[in-house]
């Protein structure tokens, strides 16, 4: 009776285990402020193309001081994407950006 409540939990906690890289990296882009389309357009790119290692500090973006990504001028963004000092996170997210925009 008492693993009754147990049930729910480790439901959930196996649920959240199943979570990709791709589908984490989405979440974040589109809770940072990019379009549902758009954050799943370059979830999809960057996940093939950065390390777990990358993609990790990339996510730090979204801690930015409490600003939304969709609230910063392209120039900010890529101010702070400069900022973790990687070339080739700053050339697949702009890589990624671009082509996703003219889709």
């Amino acid at each position: 009776m008492r693993f009754l409540f147990l049930a729910p939990l480790a439901a959930a906690l196996s649920l959240s285990a199943c979570a990709t890289p791709e589908s984490r990296l989405r979440t974040g882009l589109h809770n940072a402020g990019l379009s549902q389309a758009m954050a799943a357009c370059m979830a999809e790119r960057m996940v093939d193309r950065l390390s777990l290692v990358q993609l990790r500090r990339l996510s730090s973006l979204g801690a930015m001081k409490g600003k939304r990504i969709g609230d910063l001028s392209f120039d900010q963004f890529l101010h702070h994407v400069r900022a973790l000092k990687d070339p080739e996170i700053l050339t697949v997210t702009t890589s990624s950006a671009a082509l996703c925009v003219l889709r």
